[in-house]
């Protein structure tokens, strides 16, 4: 729908998701799906390339080798199922649900730049989970658990914080006025004689 047929806030969400999209961010995420399936995208624009959900299914069979039957088609559901399946696709890679669109957001241009941040989220969560690709934007930490000793939690039950009995190393409150605030040296409460 074109934002002249969109009304109240519908207009004012499109406008604020616009604002928001980043072409950068975008032509980064088209350069990274045709370097993963080894060809260029069909047509020229990012979301007609990708809104049938043929090149999704391919980047996915990529990543999990079988993963999914890419069904090529004009129809309307066959083309929203191909999405949603590259959508579990990116779920079983580690892919929070929060970093991932609807299939909506996609297939009816509503919201572009979560498409792309899909993309990005995937590009990451599959390297982590072994995928030999390369990854847009910083790597994914690993989980860092540290397990203490029984002694350990034991010995750190003893330690006592000077603040809980009230000193704070010396601060007070010397310095401090109290009263009326005099602005610029001269006493707000005065008026000036001739």
């Amino acid at each position: 729908m074109s934002d002249q047929r969109k009304f109240g806030i519908d207009r004012e969400i499109a406008a604020k998701l616009a604002s928001k999209y980043d072409v950068g961010r975008e032509v980064e995420a088209r350069q990274w799906i045709e370097t993963v399936v080894g060809e260029p995208f069909p047509f020229e624009g990012f979301q007609q390339s990708l809104k049938d959900g043929v090149i999704l299914c391919k980047l996915m069979n990529v990543l999990i080798p079988g993963f999914v039957k890419i069904k090529s088609s004009k129809m309307p559901f066959v083309q929203m199922e191909n999405i949603a399946r590259f959508l579990e696709g990116c779920e079983k890679l580690g892919c929070p649900k929060h970093d991932l669109f609807q299939t909506i957001d996609l297939y009816e241009n509503k919201n572009p730049g979560q498409v792309v941040d899909a993309i990005w989220s995937l590009s990451r969560h599959a390297a982590k989970a072994g995928c030999d690709i390369p990854i847009l934007g910083p790597k994914l930490s690993d989980k860092h658990e540290v397990e203490f000793s029984e002694e350990v939690l034991n010995a750190g039950k003893t330690v006592i914080n000077t603040y809980q009995y009230g000193y704070s190393g010396g601060a007070n409150l010397s310095g401090q006025r109290s009263g009326r605030r005099e602005i610029g040296g001269v006493d707000p409460g005065r008026t000036r004689s001739p």
